[in-house]
Parts: structure tokens; sequence; C-alpha cells
């Protein structure tokens, strides 16, 4: 059995975890960071850490992943991506409930401190969300119950599990509802990578081929509120380590057209573009968050603008695109 540790990140190898690791080690955490991915194909890689390659559907890489214990264990592990990907692959997200419990299993029969779970907006009942302009969703809105299928039903189910493992066994678990996170180190490319990145590559593209021409689906005129990635990870060590214990929206209140998103990405590229509408998986129509519990219980909320965290990301994902331009 693996030794102790402060804290395991199942899911190191993804965005979020890669950030939530880096986070944990300047803390002088130690850390085991296991993902399903190859090393190489990890965001990032850190060197101060116990880094694996498991397959967390396995209940018993899930017991080798929480080892003798821990202070506090982050479960990112999914299978997920933009609404191209989700869309597109619904038995393969609903998979996911495979780490989700496994993982629940594993830190229930270890013992550990705090268990924290990320889950997603996609919770949400569809019907809420019909109209661009969105009332923002509140923690109550999941119910009744019509997540988006496949992906966010997933989500909905592994948050009841993280409640009744909480209740029935004593284990404390801690989630959190992210909000379309974003930022450097992520998902660019390939089918996964979420509207951000999407916009960011695309509008590189065009700055790089002098072209003015951007492709985007839909009509454009979908909402949606973004969380840059610092936040993300702030808002996820203080509710892992807070005294809430139901879920809790981790999300920027800061609403956006997707059409506006493009148009502001482009300004921060200093170049002008004429959007290209065309079809394409959307999503709901309209998704924002309300952040009054997160106020009320922490006094604090995501703050960071879209213009500086696309600004940021911006710069990150023109760097790999022009590195693929120009091989």
């Amino acid at each position: 059995m693996a030794a102790s540790v402060d804290a395991v990140v199942a899911g190191a190898g993804g965005f979020i975890g890669g950030h939530l690791v880096a986070s944990l080690l300047a803390e002088g955490k130690t850390v085991r960071a296991v993902d399903v991915k190859p090393l190489d194909e990890w965001y990032q890689v850190h060197g101060d850490t116990e880094n694996l390659q498991r397959d967390l559907a396995d209940l018993e890489a899930c017991r080798e992943a929480v080892g003798d214990g821990a202070g506090e264990v982050y479960n990112l592990a999914c299978n997920m991506g933009g609404m191209g990907f989700i869309e597109n692959n619904k038995a393969l997200c609903m998979l996911s409930v495979l780490p989700s419990t496994h993982m629940l299993m594993a830190a229930k029969d270890a013992e550990v401190g705090r268990f924290f779970y990320s889950s997603s907006a996609c919770v949400y009942a569809g019907y809420k969300q019909t109209e661009a302009d969105i009332a923002p969703l509140k923690e109550e809105d999941a119910y009744p119950a019509d997540a988006e299928d496949g992906y966010g039903w997933e989500k909905l189910f592994s948050e009841r599990m993280c409640r009744h493992f909480r209740e029935d066994f004593g284990l404390e678990t801690r989630i959190a509802r992210y909000h379309n996170i974003y930022g450097p180190e992520g998902t660019w490319d390939g089918g996964r990578e979420k509207a951000p990145a999407a916009t960011c590559r695309k509008i590189a593209l065009a700055a790089l081929k002098g072209e003015k021409s951007v492709e985007i689906w839909g009509d454009g005129e979908q909402t949606r509120s973004f969380t840059y990635i610092d936040d993300c990870v702030q808002g996820t060590k203080m509710f892992t380590r807070g005294d809430v214990t139901e879920p809790l929206n981790l999300g920027s209140s800061e609403l956006t057209t997707i059409n506006n998103l493009y148009y502001l990405v482009a300004d921060i590229a200093g170049i002008e573009i004429e959007l290209k509408h065309i079809d394409g998986p959307l999503g709901v129509r309209g998704r924002n968050s309300d952040n009054t519990l997160i106020q009320k219980y922490y006094g604090w909320e995501p703050s960071i603008s879209l213009r500086e965290g696309m600004t940021k990301t911006y710069e990150w994902v023109y760097d790999q695109v022009k590195a693929q331009y120009n091989r």
C-alpha cells in the first residue's frame, strides 16, 4: 500500500488537475498525482510529486492512488471536453461513473480527511436554460432533474453518491459545480477543447494567416459565463477545506454571448474579424452562475475578468498555434 500523503489529485494529467497540483505544491503539500494518460500526454508534469499512470475506473487502482490515506483527495477524473465531444460521446461520459464511484469507495476505506468532487454546471435543468437572456442558475435549479444528457447525468448521480457516502459512512465530501473553466496549459485543439480555447485558436490562426473570416457554431447569440483557472483552483481548495457540504457553484457571473467572446479575443489579438456562422453542437441557449451562496458562505466569488483571463489564455494558445503553424 502506498504511503500517506497530504493530497491526492485524480485526473492530475488534465487541465485543471495540473494547475491544482502546482498550487498544492506551492503550499508545501506532499502530492500524489494520478491520471489514465501516459505521462508524456499530461498537460503539466511536476517533479516534486509521485506521478502515477493508472486507470481509476478500476477499484484497485483507486486504492493504490489513495494509499494509506490522505488529508485531501481531489477527484477530477472524468471523460470530458467541449460541446462537440459531450454531445457525441454520451456513453463515454457516463462511464466516468466508475472512477467517481471507486474513488469514493477507496477514500472511505482509507478514512481520508476530505474528499472533493468536481461536478459541473451541466447538472442544471435544461428547461431553465432555453433563453440567451438567462437568469443566473441557483444551486436549487438542478432539481427537478433534467441534466445535460450523458455528461451532466453522470455528474448529478455522482453528486448524490458523494452525499450518501457522507451521510452513511461519514466521509467528508465537498462538491463544486464548475462553470466553463479556462486558461493556459489546457486543451486547445483536437475536438475536446472548450469555447475559450477554440476561440483563441481560431483567432490566432486568422492572425497568422492574415485572414478575416472565422467560423463559429450557431448564431453565436448563446450565452455563457467563463471562469479563469486561478479562480477555479482557489475556490476548489476553499470548498474542500470549508464546512459547506452541499454542492456550490464555482463560476464567474460575467455573462457574454459567444459572438462577443470572439470579438473580445480579436480585439486582444489586434485584428478585425468577420464571423461565419455554421451548424454545430450548441448545448443550452444560456447559462450563468448565481453566486449568492458562495458569497454567503465564503464572502468570495471568482473575480478575474473575462478580458484579463482571455488575454493570458490567448497569449498561451497563440504560442502553441504559431509553433504548429511554423512547422
